[in-house]
């Protein structure tokens, strides 16, 4: 049905009747979405006129979509590790923290030509395109921000074909050579004019988010519509984010019928369009996350690089905004709706920092670790969000597990074997893994090469090829077109060893499921990278850690991440932990145990301090005035002069800094009960907010971490005994 044809059977709607322009003062005057109610969908538009105020409604049944499916035919089923592969750390609630993906859509050559080789009419289809796709996802508690755009108006930068699988492979070579050092983001999707081969119209490998090697896909733009290339989108992000499709043997709950369009995970779309996830979609994306996925999405994209500039109602702070969205999304008490801008004396409205519009103190968690990997970040008390997700550097060991930390997550063959055998599962010994590999073929290889052939794996890179696994269920558990290739090998002394591998038929369109992930441990110090067995020194891990005085660890981001009681950038001065990118630690329940008593009995002192002020006279002349025998006359006479300058300092946390209290210079005496009575005064005047979490403070800088030397500092004023 054409467009024309279709505004003729549309009833028309009006802004100045329906959709006032006075009630919407952030929008533009042109619309195009989608409304969903129930198990009915509808499509708005603005009309093919010239007045912007005219535009038409239609059933989403009535939106030409060509049919097609998703390159992508593997499941995988959500198997839960025994628990002694579980992290250490509690994890944290994902589905309760919003994700961000930072996201950037390319456009090639044909897509330009396909637009009219008009720029601008290509980055406006775009832009419609991630707009549909945010919206799907906002149901997750996902935003999709795109942060770029880019459209090969001369000609392709990478080679883009009717093979899809090779157009995803040269794309995402392209985004991690090119792409990535010159635009920092989480994700790229390659929207293609090109008609792949056979009826695939997207193609994304599984469980990739973040990744540099694989975070990102290709979609055929199949439709007149944008709403078609956007729901191919959503659907290849999903495969990224770690979801599979909707089979009927998975017996998924979907609240859109199949004669409505189903859900967007479906293998294959038509008309009438999907819309919305599946429960099955919901639960391979949790469990995803609680694996580590998507470590990268925790931090609110910048509002400076997000596309299309300033727009008030698009859910980020803005100049001019505060804190608040626009419209029925913003019921939150703190914020005026119709401005944009907080209520009253409110100070934030949104934010894991953020508690009845204020904002929560500084070492406040906000997000603990995931993973083994995962480090925890805590509010700052200046900022309503969370830091921006921070983990271990690339390279640095597990956490009582035998493996290599990698994009937050620690890889080992065993974590692999599980997933595609189920519990008892382990990997087989590495004869298994040199044997099998070294053949070249489907069923033992290091991956493609450039022709698209198997790639024989070297001796020192065969656990980086085909995982080989022992133990489990007798077949796989990752789907019904996965199955098992069990080898015998001899062995010198006797006897046979069992084999087990898998395979996928998938055809040509989708990278094997069944190769080692990268990041996994391959030996002792080496990990997989790009097929080979590479030495975890290339990332300088240790290095960074040394900057860190012993006391921390490196992060994602080349910062220490400092234990507790020492201070960052380089955890060498006592301080609370922590690192510039997480925020401060708060101290731990034992440690604050600890200082409030030393802090009960400081306060005692003071008192006993300034009534024994009062009576100084007397008590210099009781601490002072003593006659020495000859061997003390002969030590102090042999004391050198005693520094002319005395300084009392006090750790200030909010501030970071130390302030100067007192000096004492030569010939003068600084008497213990003048030391107290000034603490005693001038402490309450120094301090502000959580008194007792700031007098803590002060004494934790003062008599340096439990157990470790306490910071240098000035030696104390000394008598000099100028007598004979």
């Amino acid at each position: 049905m054409s467009s024309s044809s279709r505004k003729l059977e549309a009833p028309v709607l009006r802004s100045g009747e329906l959709l006032p322009k006075s009630n919407l003062p952030c929008l533009p005057l042109s619309y195009r979405g989608f409304i969903s109610l129930e198990n009915k969908t509808f499509v708005l538009e603005p009309s093919l006129d010239q007045d912007n105020y005219t535009h038409i409604i239609y059933r989403g049944e009535n939106l030409n979509l060509s049919s097609g499916t998703c390159g992508h035919g593997f499941n995988i089923s959500s198997v839960t590790p025994d628990n002694h592969l579980r992290s250490p750390f509690r994890t944290f609630s994902t589905r309760k923290t919003t994700k961000y993906v930072e996201l950037i859509i390319v456009a090639d050559n044909r897509e330009f030509q396909k637009q009219g080789k008009d720029v601008e009419r290509v980055k406006q289809r775009l832009a419609e395109i991630a707009n549909y796709v945010d919206k799907f996802y906002r149901v997750l508690n996902i935003r999709v921000a795109l942060v770029g755009l880019e459209v090969w108006s001369d000609s392709d930068k990478c080679p883009v074909t009717q093979d899809p699988f090779n157009t995803l492979h040269e794309f995402l070579d392209w985004r991690k050579v090119k792409l990535l050092p010159t635009k920092s983001h989480d994700n790229a999707q390659l929207i293609s004019g090109v008609y792949f081969q056979g009826t695939t119209i997207g193609m994304a490998p599984i469980m990739s988010m973040c990744t540099v090697e694989q975070s990102g896909g290709i979609v055929m733009d199949h439709s007149e519509n944008p709403l078609g290339a956007a729901v191919t989108l959503a659907h290849e992000l999903g495969h990224n984010f770690g979801m599979n499709h909707d089979t009927p043997e998975r017996g998924c709950g979907c609240r859109m019928t199949v004669d409505r369009g189903g859900c967007i995970m479906t293998p294959s779309t038509g008309y009438p369009f999907p819309t919305v996830f599946s429960t099955c979609s919901k639960k391979d994306l949790a469990a995803s996350l609680e694996k580590g996925v998507g470590m990268c999405l925790y931090n609110m994209p910048e509002v400076k690089v997000l596309y299309g500039g300033q727009k008030c109602g698009n859910g980020y702070v803005e100049e001019g905004e505060e804190e608040c969205s626009w419209g029925s999304e913003c019921m939150n008490p703190c914020c005026n709706a119709t401005t944009c801008t907080l209520k009253g004396d409110a100070v934030c409205a949104h934010g894991q920092c953020c508690e009845e519009c204020r904002l929560k103190p500084a070492g406040t968690p906000c997000r603990e670790s995931s993973n083994s990997c995962d480090l925890p970040e805590f509010c700052t008390g200046a900022n309503p969000h969370c830091p921006a997700n921070v983990y271990l550097h690339d390279g640095h060991s597990c956490h009582k597990v035998d493996g290599y930390c990698y994009n937050g997550i620690c890889q080992t063959h065993e974590q692999q074997c599980i997933t595609l055998w189920g519990p008892g599962a382990k990997p087989a010994p590495g004869i298994c893994f040199e044997r099998v590999n070294s053949a070249g073929d489907p069923y033992g290889n290091c991956g493609k090469d450039s022709k698209g052939l198997f790639a024989k794996c070297e001796a020192r890179d065969a656990k980086c090829g085909k995982i080989q696994c022992q133990g489990g269920a007798n077949r796989p558990v990752i789907g019904t077109n996965a199955v098992s290739i069990e080898t015998n090998i001899p062995l010198q002394e006797g006897g046979r060893i069992l084999c087990r591998g898998t395979h996928v038929y998938l055809g040509d369109d989708m990278p094997d499921p069944g190769l080692v992930l990268a990041g996994t441990t391959c030996g002792e110090g080496m990990m997989c990278l790009n097929r080979q067995c590479q030495n975890v020194s290339v990332f300088g891990v240790h290095q960074c850690s040394g900057k860190c005085s012993g006391r921390g660890v490196c992060n994602n981001k080349k910062s220490c991440h400092c234990e507790e009681h020492w201070a960052p950038p380089f955890c060498e001065r006592a301080g609370f932990g922590g690192s510039l990118d997480s925020g401060p630690m708060r101290l731990s329940a034992d440690s604050r145990g600890v200082a409030m008593a030393i802090l009960a009995t400081l306060l005692s002192l003071m008192g006993a301090g300034f009534l024994v002020f009062l009576k100084r006279k007397t008590l210099v002349s009781l601490l002072f005035t003593n006659k020495k025998t000859t061997m003390d006359k002969l030590r102090y006479s042999r004391t050198p002069p005693p520094t002319p300058v005395f300084h009392l300092m006090f750790w200030i946390s909010r501030q970071n800094t130390f302030i100067e209290m007192l000096s004492c210079r030569d010939g003068y005496l600084v008497e213990m009960t003048e030391i107290l009575f000034l603490i005693c005064v001038m402490v309450p005047w120094s301090l502000s907010g959580d008194w007792i979490w700031n007098v803590t403070s002060v004494f934790i800088g003062l008599l340096g971490p439990p157990g470790q030397p306490a910071p240098a500092r000035h030696s104390p004023c000394t008598v000099h005994d100028a007598s004979p």
